[in-house]
This record gives structure tokens, C-alpha cells and sequence, in this order.
């Protein structure tokens, strides 16, 4: 039976910057395929999905200037070095938003691009909010509403709130966690 994983035969660094880097591989892939992988490495990151006590579901509005544009989204950020996902997970609703959460609870996992990135997404539930004061980033401009869950569903199927991440743990959470009637 074949290998389930690539053989590396060759490997090297193209670049490595502070959020992410790129690397090129030779590889054997299952089926003896042998090709050249270029690929963004990413440490990961996490996602927070913070519910408050009356349902409402907190966002975050910045801008992302990849797509050139502000966009609506869950709480995001990377894992430093050495960092624990639930520890990463603190410091970003404290950072972005303010808010410290009594409870969080991991929904599930997810891969955005696996195509040609190595980053893994770990969405979680917080609950148990306590307002705060927001410390972002020097580079971050960040505004936050609450949402009703139908607003962001109605939102979610028109095509406003385009961003992957956002759209998967809303609509997870929507199914399978908070039933909307």
C-alpha cells in the first residue's frame, strides 16, 4: 500500500518573515509523484468566536489591505513561537476587543488554504465575557459591534461577510452549537 505522506527530497528557505515564510520543496508525493512545492509556512492561529449572554456574537471590522478592503470577522491571530493555542487565544480577544471570556470551548479545526499553506486554524467559543480595554497592535485599526445570529446568517447568504474563517465557525456554530429556530 502506498504512503499516505510526501517524501522531502529537497528543501529550502525562499524567505522568512515576522508573520510568515516560503519555503520550496522536491517531493515524492503518494502515487511516486514527484514535484516542486512552493508553500507559505504559517506557526498557526486561532480564532475566537465570542457570544454573549443575550446571543449576540461579537465581531471585529478592519482592514485588510490584501483584498483592499475593510472586512467583518471573528477575532483572529497568530500563535507566537512557543505559545499555547488557548494562551494565543487570550491575548487576541483581550488585544482586539477588550473582552476576557470566563469559558472557551474548541469547535473545531480548520485549513484554509491547504493548496499552498501550512497554516491550521483552531476556531473557538468564548463565553463569560467581561469587558475590558483593547490593546491592538500599533498597525491596527480595529472597530467591534455585536450581531444577532440571523443577522450574520442573512449576511453569511448574501455574500457580505466574505471572510473564510468568519463564515465557517458562524455557520459551524449556527448548525451544530445554537440552534436559531
Amino acid at each position: 500500500m502506498a504512503s499516505s505522506h510526501a517524501r522531502v527530497v529537497k528543501s529550502r528557505v525562499v524567505y522568512r518573515g515576522p508573520v510568515f515564510g516560503v519555503r520550496q520543496d522536491v517531493v515524492i508525493e503518494p502515487g511516486r509523484v514527484r514535484a516542486v512545492r512552493a508553500l507559505v509556512t504559517h506557526p498557526g492561529s486561532v480564532v475566537l468566536l465570542p457570544v454573549f449572554a443575550d446571543g449576540r456574537l461579537l465581531l471585529v471590522r478592519q482592514y485588510r489591505h490584501a483584498v483592499r478592503r475593510f472586512l467583518w470577522e471573528l477575532v483572529a491571530g497568530r500563535m507566537e513561537p512557543g505559545e499555547s493555542p488557548m494562551t494565543a487565544a487570550r491575548r487576541e480577544l483581550q488585544e482586539e476587543t477588550g473582552y476576557t471570556a470566563r469559558r472557551f470551548r474548541r469547535l473545531l479545526e480548520i485549513i484554509p488554504t491547504p493548496g499552498f499553506v501550512s497554516e491550521r486554524m483552531l476556531i473557538y467559543l468564548a463565553e463569560g465575557l467581561a469587558r475590558g480595554a483593547a490593546r491592538p497592535e500599533a498597525d491596527e485599526r480595529i472597530a467591534a459591534r455585536r450581531f444577532h445570529l440571523t443577522e450574520l446568517l442573512r449576511l453569511v447568504q448574501r455574500g457580505s461577510l466574505r471572510d473564510a474563517k468568519s463564515v465557517a465557525a458562524i455557520l459551524y456554530y449556527a448548525r451544530f452549537i445554537r440552534r436559531t429556530g
